[in-house]
């Protein structure tokens, strides 16, 4: 049975943490208030997985849409097993945290 739901099962956790942060916020809210942050908490997280995909593809597969960029360019590029892997969307998810700790200059309490 876990190797059949194995794939979903991160999904419906993702899910439940979105939704549970969602409604905290909309119980101690107004409904405008909560309408903007249902959207722009869905516009934000739809921001972060497009471009860990978009790296994890390039960087992976070297394509985009099944593009082959690094051919297109004259470049001839091997296929990078670790991107593909889960651990890749790890390795990506913490650059864009710190190149976003960076920019912001964030400070810790």
């Amino acid at each position: 049975m876990y190797k059949l739901l194995s794939v979903f099962v991160g999904l419906i956790i993702t899910n439940c943490i979105i939704m549970g942060r969602l409604e905290a916020f909309a119980l101690g809210n107004k409904p405008y208030d909560s309408l903007l942050d249902g959207m722009g908490s869905g516009l934000g997280y739809a921001w972060i997985i497009l471009t860990v995909a978009f790296f994890r593809e390039l960087l992976g597969s070297g394509s985009i849409f099944g593009f082959k960029v690094f051919e297109a360019i004259g470049l001839e590029v091997q296929n990078n097993g670790l991107m593909v892997a889960p651990v890749g969307a790890f390795i990506i998810l913490g650059l864009i945290i710190w190149v976003q700790r960076t920019k912001t200059g964030y400070v810790e309490h």
